[in-house]
């Protein structure tokens, strides 16, 4: 199963929601500002929880993008050592998108999102209703980009991947059917086309 790396800007977002993240295995890395001087008890303790997996990264510099090129940085090295991971940066800022939309073109999974809560594996791990597990998985597979599956099978274990592999084969067969129904995918002779739009995290 595939690392999944969570890039959190913490000048941006400072998350209270870090216990969402317990009972999955990502890896943590907070960035933090040269001129920060304060995290809250609620985020140390959440992220000593997490253990090895969780880190502290303080920049260097106070520049404007300083802490935005930390986190490329970050990116192009784990993704180096681990090429199928996907990466999530956790900000608001929108700055990020030009780097997530040519990291898609590059091969590599990431997406931003402004809170851990909309990650997919945890929308998926945290819903029960067809429409927000459907929004879940199009959001997995527009990040990515061109590394989504090309063939129903292909694509049946990826989504059965994103459900810790706890799905029946019958209910794997139902959500490919339900986006092909929504117009997301196309099928033709077990292939695979997207009809997915890169709408902003």
């Amino acid at each position: 199963m595939k690392t999944n790396y969570i890039l959190i800007d913490f000048e941006n977002v400072q998350p209270k929601n870090l216990e969402l993240l317990h009972g999955h295995d990502f890896r943590v890395l907070v960035f933090v500002g040269e001129s920060q001087k304060n995290i809250s008890i609620q985020l140390a303790e959440a992220l000593q929880k997490l253990g090895e997996r969780g880190r502290y990264i303080r920049i260097a510099g106070n520049g404007k993008n300083a802490l935005d090129f930390h986190i490329a940085y970050y990116i192009g090295q784990l993704s180096e050592k681990d090429p199928t991971a996907f990466f999530h940066i956790i900000s608001k800022d929108t700055g990020f998108d030009p780097l997530v939309r040519h990291l898609k073109s590059e091969k590599i999974w990431v997406l931003r999102e402004k809170d851990l809560s909309e990650i997919p594996l945890l929308q998926i791990s945290n819903t029960s209703s067809q429409d927000e597990r459907i929004e879940a998985i199009v959001k997995s597979l527009i990040g990515r980009g061109t590394s989504r599956p090309r063939k129903t099978k292909t694509l049946g274990n990826s989504i059965n991947s994103l459900f810790q592999k706890t799905l029946e084969e019958k209910e794997v067969t139902q959500i490919i059917q339900e986006l092909q129904k929504r117009k997301f995918i196309a099928i033709d002779n077990d292939n695979i086309s997207y009809r997915l739009t890169d709408r902003p995290s």
